[in-house]
Formats: C-alpha cells, structure tokens, sequence
C-alpha cells in the first residue's frame, strides 16, 4: 500500500462531513459514518421539499452497497439514528424510496 504523509500543503481526498457533537453523541460508529454519508449525499444531491427543507432518497440496497454493510445493519443504524433524533423518515408510496431529513446535533447535545 502507497501512503505519503501529510503536509501543510497536502491535498485531501474528498472527505465526508461529519458533525463534532456526533464523535459523542450514544449510537454506534456504523451510524456515524451513515450519518456522514447522509449528510454529503445531502450537501451534493439534496432535494427540497415544498417547505424548501432538504432531503435525501436513498434506497436500503443502495445505502448498504455503499456503506460495504448488510441491508439488516442498515436498516439497523437507520432506526438507530431516528430514534436519537438525528433523522427524520417520511414514507412515500409503496417501493418508493423514503425522504430522509437529518438533523443537525446540537452541542452538547449528546444523550446520557
């Protein structure tokens, strides 16, 4: 494997966002770095709703191949990251794929 280190002047390769308050936030770390790839999937394809809110779509299958992870710990990590407030799913038709809000965690605002 070819690696350099890094400099001041070192170019980074594309890097996702990922929020400081999640680092403790109390879900576990295949959550967080779906929460990353929810949020950059958001940032550069995000999708406004009529109240000018952004989402995203992302089918389960997609969402796992991307992730290198199972559709179970997918759908896993998604009710995960919901039930601690950090997503919001809205149902569409049936096959079609949910909208996806997140929400951004405040800080300090990790659970107990």
């Amino acid at each position: 494997m070819e690696f350099e280190f890094i400099t001041r002047d070192t170019t980074l390769p594309p890097c996702m966002p990922l929020p400081q308050a999640m680092l403790r936030h109390p879900v576990s770390s295949t959550a967080k770095v779906m929460y990353a790839g929810l949020l950059d999937s958001l940032i550069k394809d995000g999708m406004e709703d009529s109240n000018g809110i952004l989402f995203v779509q992302y089918p389960i299958m997609e969402l796992a191949a991307a992730l290198a992870r199972s559709t179970m710990t997918v759908k896993r990590s998604l009710h995960e990251l919901e039930a601690a407030g950090l997503i919001m799913r809205v149902r569409q038709g049936i096959g079609e794929p949910n909208h996806i809000y997140l929400l951004i965690p405040k800080k300090g605002a990790a659970h107990e």
